[in-house]
């Protein structure tokens, strides 16, 4: 036989092999994190919501800048309609900036997902201050009758602590 017909049934007979599915994995019954577990469960969700929305909600005081981020609060983001909480009378004041809030936030974002701004009346969420700390207890002797040691000292900052908040 010729060179080239010895090919061609070469050829021909790789061509019939049935072809065989790759091997399963073997099954791993090993414990798996939840993260393992939630994200096919919220990545379509996740995909369905803008992320751009996500931004301008977790990012306001950046975004809006501190005067604005004070008297309105972002409440809904959807079909490029911004909705924000704020008083009446701030309302008013900022649809009369809704461009130049506009143009600041998409800015910030990237590019021009907000294209309207819609005003509902809630007042804002103002930000808590700190707990004032108090001043450290004054030297409170221990009562007498501690134990020596660890354990006694222990007991002394527990009975200082206790005698300093009331």
């Amino acid at each position: 036989m010729p060179a080239e017909k010895q090919t061609q049934t070469r050829k021909k007979n790789v061509a019939r092999l049935p072809v065989l599915p790759p091997p399963e994995a073997p099954r791993n019954f090993a414990p798996r994190g939840i993260a393992a577990l939630i994200a096919p469960i919220t990545r379509p969700i996740f995909r369905r919501r803008a992320p751009a929305a996500a931004q301008l909600l977790a990012d306001w005081p950046q975004l809006a800048g501190p005067e604005l981020a004070n008297r309105a609060v972002p409440v809904k983001f959807a079909g490029g309609t911004l909705t924000l909480g704020c008083t009446g009378p701030v309302a008013m004041e900022l649809q009369m900036l809704e461009s130049q809030i506009i143009a600041r936030l998409n800015l910030g974002l990237g590019h021009a997902s907000v294209e309207r701004l819609r005003f509902v009346q809630q007042s804002p969420r103002l930000p808590t201050p700190p707990p004032a700390r108090r001043a450290p207890p004054a030297n409170i002797p221990p009562p007498p009758g501690l134990p020596e040691g660890e354990l006694g000292e222990a007991l002394a900052k527990l009975y200082r602590g206790l005698k300093s908040r009331g």
